[in-house]
């Protein structure tokens, strides 16, 4: 026994100078006039996108192999500045699944290379595209240029970064080849001097790796949104005509297709994304026998867990994203390859040689229904107020996420047309605490119809829900909540008191029992069940109608009965042995009903 426990030292010791040997040597990565080099030769980035911040961390290195065993080379992560800075110099590159050294350790751990899309903005369908939303306490910040708030933040952020980023480039001996500076800026704006000022800051915190830019493929988009010197990403390059507009904005250095996408993004109220094969596997096809870089946007796209999904500006005007980035991609929400995976598997093995073996699924179980009891309501459970003359955005108040409740009493007029100008996102309305209806920003609605009262002075609540702030284009300025003011037939409605509803883990913790008073809605209900053992599982919140879930003090996210969603990712590393605990917050039901796990994300 004790010769065997020499031996297995002796390996472990060997293993870990071998791997930190491994880790010391340095490569070289640079611009050929069409062909990036690697160690002067020739390199065909074959690129995966996975979010860190997206994928419990107990599954990096499940989801990198999966990556490489469809036959990627490289993995693509955006970085959320908003997910690693939460208030202005309070960093957390650390805890859960940000720690991002050990995420490209596991990268260069399987033998593939990384491409660094840090922003500052990076869209993403992630919450105001990663910009943290503690900028919006600035009543008149622009973003996305040069106005010194904003920069003032983001050298502050990107100093901090390259810190912990530095020992992963490839010159240093890891494995990051390239840094995108900002993502789509011709989509947004044409400020040059943001753009040129974004690489310096970049070089004078010593990042040595060449730059490139992404943007769709558009004369005026790459005329914006390229810099000189750095290498041109298509969103996306398809076809020759896509990389011919790059060669002309800039022929001297090479293009890629940085986003090609096999799946597509879904709003609440839409039917699943659900792109076909056909067309992918030409396009991919393409890429691969001309040579061109290509990276998959993405290839599994994970979960936007607790508040962190975002928004579109389109249609009625606010569309916003599931809590699923499931993204119908190659590898699905909860790590398992596709129809699409097997498809580009056996594609890109006819250009690249044998692949390894497809790893092991992940687990998945289904939980039996669990009894919910009604346990206690937001009314039970508010904070002291603050005192507003007229209501103000979240941010105002120094929340950036969750509820905030108005409350008012109705002097002069008492009933009629009532406008929330301008309304972000989802509101319920009570009077005399009776529940009136809701109002929904997606749905273009602003008002509601006061019924008359025998009251003297009305009491109006207006409970507001911040849904993802929008994440591209021109109306990425989204601050939160009521964000003027609150009419009825025209009079302005003067002196509210304000109650901040955060729905962190701390309010959570802190949620104490009291009874539910049936006229109104705003319900907590709480659960629990026992498990000899932990699996993946989709927990199905078919029977409640709009709300947050917590399994184990984890937020699992947002459920909506609008659909298309109606389960909810909860990863086994949030599970344990014996008793698990749910929390679920629902708007409008004051009813419990049973939650259960399914094995899918599908019905």
């Amino acid at each position: 026994m004790r010769a065997q426990q020499l031996f297995s030292s002796l390996v472990v010791s060997l293993v870990v100078a071998t791997t930190a040997s491994a880790s010391q040597t340095r490569h070289s990565f640079a611009f050929g006039q069409q062909e990036f080099l690697l160690d002067g030769k020739p390199f065909q980035i074959i690129g995966g996108e996975i979010h860190p911040a997206r994928v419990p961390r107990e599954y990096w290195q499940h989801r990198i192999r999966m990556a490489k065993a469809m036959g990627c080379n490289t993995i693509a992560a955006y970085i959320f500045w908003n997910y690693h800075e939460s208030e202005p110099g309070v960093f957390d590159f650390e805890t859960d699944n940000r720690d991002l050294r050990e995420f490209f350790r596991l990268v260069q751990e399987e033998g593939m290379w990384a491409l660094l899309r840090p922003g500052p903005y990076v869209c993403a369908e992630w919450e105001f595209g990663g910009i943290p939303p503690y900028l919006l306490r600035e009543p008149d910040i622009k973003v996305r240029c040069m106005d010194p708030r904003y920069m003032g933040a983001v050298k502050r952020y990107l100093k901090r970064l390259a810190a912990e980023i530095r020992p992963m480039l490839c010159t240093q001996g890891g494995p990051i080849l390239m840094v995108q500076i900002e993502n789509e800026y011709g989509s947004y704006g044409n400020d040059k001097n943001y753009l040129e000022a974004l690489r310096k800051i970049w070089l004078d915190n010593k990042v040595d790796v060449p730059f490139f830019t992404g943007d769709g493929p558009t004369p005026y988009m790459l005329d914006a949104g390229s810099i000189e010197g750095a290498a041109i990403g298509l969103d996306s390059g398809s076809n020759e005509g896509a990389f011919a507009q790059a060669t002309l904005k800039n022929p001297k250095v090479p293009s890629f297709s940085s986003e090609t996408y096999p799946g597509w993004l879904t709003h609440w109220g839409e039917s699943w994304a659900r792109p076909g094969v056909e067309g992918l596997l030409k396009e991919v096809q393409y890429l691969l026998e001309s040579r061109k870089s290509f990276n998959f946007y993405v290839i599994h796209g994970g979960t936007n867990f607790g508040f962190t999904a975002g928004a579109n500006s389109g249609g009625k005007g606010y569309e916003p994203d599931l809590t699923s980035y499931d993204y119908d991609a190659p590898i699905n929400e909860q790590g398992r390859p596709t129809e699409k995976y097997f498809a580009l598997r056996e594609l890109i093995s006819k250009h690249v040689g044998k692949l390894p073996d497809v790893p092991e699924p992940i687990p998945a179980m289904e939980v039996p229904d669990v009894a919910m009891t009604t346990f206690t309501s937001v009314w039970g459970n508010l904070p002291k107020p603050v005192f507003s003359v007229q209501p103000k955005p979240f941010e105002a108040y120094e929340q950036d996420y969750g509820f905030i409740l108005y409350k008012t009493k109705l002097i002069g007029h008492k009933s009629g047309k009532l406008t929330i100008t301008d309304l972000h996102d989802y509101a319920t309305v009570f009077l005399n605490g009776a529940y009136v209806g809701s109002v929904d920003r997606r749905e273009g609605q602003m008002g509601i119809d006061l019924p008359k009262s025998d009251v003297k002075d009305p009491v109006l609540e207006i409970l507001v829900e911040g849904m993802g702030r929008i994440n591209f284009a021109q109306h990425m300025i989204d601050r939160k909540g009521i964000t003027d003011r609150v009419t009825l037939n025209g009079m302005t409605l003067m002196n509210w008191d304000v109650y901040n509803l955060p729905f962190d883990e701390r309010y959570i913790q802190k949620l104490k029992g009291s009874p539910v008073d049936a006229a109104r809605r705003g319900t907590f209900f709480r659960g629990a069940f026992t498990l000899d053992t932990v699996a993946d599982t989709f927990l199905d919140m078919s029977n409640y109608r709009k709300g947050i879930v917590w399994v184990n003090g984890h937020n699992l996210g947002r459920y909506w009965e609008i659909g298309p969603q109606t389960r909810l990712y909860c990863p086994a590393p949030w599970l344990k042995k014996g008793e698990n605990t749910i929390v679920v917050f629902d708007l409008l039901q004051n009813e419990a009903k049973p939650v259960c796990g399914k094995t899918t994300l599908y019905e």
